[in-house]
């Protein structure tokens, strides 16, 4: 009986260990797209306010 206890709490232990595994990796997945979605914006915005406007075409008089 002993064994098999002891057996169950190895399982446990494991896919306890699985499981904080999984939610690290998650979070930091999580914490790595959130500071490149920032990035991105603000790459955006920069481009945004340093893109060059096209010349107004003026109109071809006869």
């Amino acid at each position: 009986m002993q064994e098999a206890i002891n057996t169950l709490m190895l399982v446990c232990a494991a896919l306890a260990s699985l499981a904080l595994g999984v939610l690290v990796a998650y979070g930091m997945c999580r914490a790595a797209f959130a500071k490149l979605f920032r990035q991105a914006g603000a790459v955006a915005a920069q481009r945004a306010k340093t893109q060059i406007a096209p010349p107004v075409s003026q109109p071809d008089s006869l």
